[in-house]
């Protein structure tokens, strides 16, 4: 399953003149009934609400006050986003006769045309809160708080990801949280711009179109619509026989398998698919067995040589949304690391099966993990298993339960063919016969067998530039570390009298000059903060900034010392190999 809860706007979505139809909660609770989650986003205050609509308790979260406010029918718990309004904002906007005026828990509304005296009454007054407009409504808030942020933290509530939500509305102030959610949803009688955005809109208005788009996610999860979210497809390079066009991977769903020969760049590929992964929100998991994701920026990394991980501890991480998980398996024996493997997959499928997280399961060095020999019951590997990404030299010491699964193959390194061969034969499939053929440097042949993964199957195998990921940009430019930065860009050493004028245009003659200059002018530079800046603003990491700053920050740390710890971090990080 892919859509585990549905998120609806209410005045103008769910109701029509502030009343939800009878057929309407009946679709809700078709929805309940499939073990979705349902939240409601309105600007509403929550006593308005109540009174409006009396089967709050269908939702299990609602976000009122426009974002402001998250409010649980289950518990009855309220917990406000922001501070109470500004009581010299309410005293202003009363004073000058400003009606209609509600005060809420965080939110003040009222009407149009009444938003020139409201900006102008915040703006005198040297506020920060925003305006936010509904239609005709005219609502002030504190900074940051919109119905996407309300969203956000009743998801995080919920443990659910945005990626696992379906939204819908109709007006401006719904664009927020429906852009957060995967798939977005218009009502018919939406704004054209809300129409404009949205992944799909509905032949009904107002509940008939909510009622509509719920019986789509009951028949068949939305994937008819999945054509339209191109937008999260995942880049892994382009097509040179195609003048350069783009190849992608459909984030959710899919199966691929990554295998080659050692050395090739499959661990290239894999990070800059999780690279990708991270940066758009998805969770992964990667069970790594040789620690070689260890410094996988973005992840928390769960064992290492002298430790096992733990399987609860893996559970506890995974269980928010956000955070990406390494299980480092250096510490398990080598014989016992298919046994570690196989009692951790059901319980992270069952945390899948309530949240559909984590979206991605990366498999290093799979044929060890599972073997050819591994017969598991179907409790464990169930058939629906997918974001699976399988890493490995030997696709066919792999069992066939689990490349049966496998809709993307994608091989790197010498002899490319053979391994797709080994593939077909492995599952005692067809496979395409090819010709001897040799790979370049970065790339990849790829080859699809299914429609789900996102690239068109069944095509001949095409040859992939493989698009690297930033991390490996970072470690083989060689502007930073050798090239001229110019003189605008380049570091000075000039001393606390400015006596000396010595450039350097690069990182490498940084580090030479920094074991040339003198004691004082090098803790003057790092006292002031100068390469803590430099980096920053000139080399673009702010990691090697935010270094400088720790080793600035000791109190008692000498020039030799600092020196040193400056230059091991510049040179782990530019000089080192890929």
């Amino acid at each position: 399953m892919h859509y585990f809860a549905l998120a609806t706007d209410y005045d103008g979505t769910l109701a029509h003149d502030g009343v939800v139809s009878d057929e309407t909660i009946a679709a809700l609770e078709r929805l309940r009934a499939t073990g979705r989650k349902l939240i409601l986003v309105t600007g509403r205050e929550l006593a308005d609400l109540a009174r409006a609509f009396l089967r709050i308790d269908l939702f299990d979260r609602v976000v009122a006050e426009n974002g402001a406010l998250i409010y649980n029918p289950a518990t009855r718990e309220e917990q406000p986003l922001g501070e109470a309004p500004p009581e010299a904002l309410v005293a202003a906007l009363r004073a000058q006769e400003i009606t209609p005026l509600s005060v809420g828990r965080v939110i003040i509304a009222t009407w149009h045309p009444h938003e020139t005296t409201v900006l102008k009454t915040i703006r005198d007054l040297g506020l920060e809160h925003q305006v936010i407009f509904n239609k005709g409504a005219v609502m002030v808030l504190p900074p940051s708080i919109n119905k996407a942020a309300g969203l956000d933290t009743a998801l995080d509530q919920l443990g659910l990801s945005a990626h696992n939500v379906v939204g819908i509305g109709d007006a401006e102030n719904d664009h927020s949280f429906m852009s957060l959610c995967e798939c977005s949803v218009a009502v018919a009688n939406a704004l054209p711009m809300v129409k404009q955005h949205a992944d799909y809109i509905t032949r009904g208005d107002h509940g008939a179109g909510v009622a509509e788009l719920i019986d789509m996610i009951i028949a068949d999860d939305l994937q008819a619509l999945e054509p339209r979210l191109a937008r999260h497809q995942l880049l892994l390079g382009t097509r040179g026989e195609q003048q350069g066009a783009q190849v992608r991977l459909a984030p959710y769903g899919t199966n691929v398998l990554l295998t080659g020969s050692s050395g090739a760049g499959k661990s290239t590929l894999a990070t800059a698919v999780l690279e990708r992964l991270a940066a758009q929100g998805y969770q992964f998991c990667i069970i790594d067995p040789e620690g070689d994701y260890e410094s996988f920026e973005g992840a928390v990394t769960l064992g290492d040589p002298n430790r096992d991980p733990s399987a609860d501890t893996v559970l506890e991480l995974l269980g928010t949304s956000r955070q990406n998980v390494i299980v480092n398996l250096l510490g398990v024996a080598l014989e016992h690391r298919p046994i570690f493997f196989e009692q951790l997959l059901p319980r992270i499928q069952e945390l899948r099966a309530r949240t559909g997280r984590p979206h991605w399961l990366v498999i290093d060095e799979a044929h060890h993990l599972l073997p050819t020999s591994w017969r598991p019951s179907r409790n464990t590997l169930p058939q629906e298993l997918s974001g699976l990404m399988l890493i490995t030299v030997h696709p066919d010491h792999v069992t066939p339960a689990v490349l049966s699964l496998i809709e993307t193959i994608i091989t790197v390194g010498e002899s490319p063919e053979k391994a797709i061969q080994a593939f077909g034969e492995a599952l005692g499939e067809a496979y395409p016969n090819l010709a001897p053929m040799k790979l370049e440097p970065g790339e990849a042949l790829v080859w699809s067998r299914a429609q789900d993964s996102g690239i068109e199957p069944g095509t001949t195998p095409f040859r992939l530039r493989i698009a690297p990921p930033s991390g490996e940009r970072r470690r083989h430019s060689r502007k930073y570390a050798e090239g001229n930065l110019g003189e605008d860009k380049s570091f000075y050493f000039r001393g606390s009298d400015g006596k000396l004028n010595l450039r350097a245009q690069n990182l490498l003659l940084f580090i030479q000059l920094a074991e040339g200059v003198d004691d004082d002018t090098w803790l003057y530079h790092l006292r002031q903060g100068d390469y803590t800046r430099w980096f920053r603003e000139a080399i673009k990491d702010d990691e090697l900034a935010a270094e400088a700053t720790r080793v600035a920050e000791q109190p008692s740390i000498g020039a030799e010392e600092s020196r040193a710890a400056i230059k091991a971090v510049i040179e782990a990080r530019y000089t080192a190999p890929a």
